[in-house]
């Protein structure tokens, strides 16, 4: 069974007791969450909201916040002399799905 959600204005893959990492959430390590944007639910049968599936749920527990890998972004313009260097680092939030609730 496994269920697609949208969080955040992303698109995840849900499976139960499986972790997935998604942008930060501001919520405390061991907070249950609980996702009412369920795109696609599939058990026996496949079923596909338009958007969302009415009643169709997923319920999380943080597990901790991670920070992505370090990126390195370089500007320059060719005979110009400018050249800028800077760095960024995407933070996470680890949830571990509990629970699929399809209707």
């Amino acid at each position: 069974m496994y269920a697609i959600v949208d969080v955040k204005g992303k698109q995840y893959k849900v499976e139960q007791d499986k972790l997935i990492k998604v942008d930060k959430i501001d919520a405390e390590p061991g907070a249950n969450l609980e996702f009412d944007t369920v795109m696609l639910f599939s058990d026996q049968e496949v079923k596909v909201g338009a958007p969302y599936i009415a009643g169709a749920k997923v319920k999380a527990v943080v597990e901790n916040h991670v920070k992505g890998k370090k990126l390195i972004v370089f500007k320059y313009k060719s005979k110009k002399n400018y050249r800028r260097t800077y760095g960024h680092r995407q933070q996470y939030t680890t949830l571990r799905v509990k629970e699929i609730v399809g209707v």
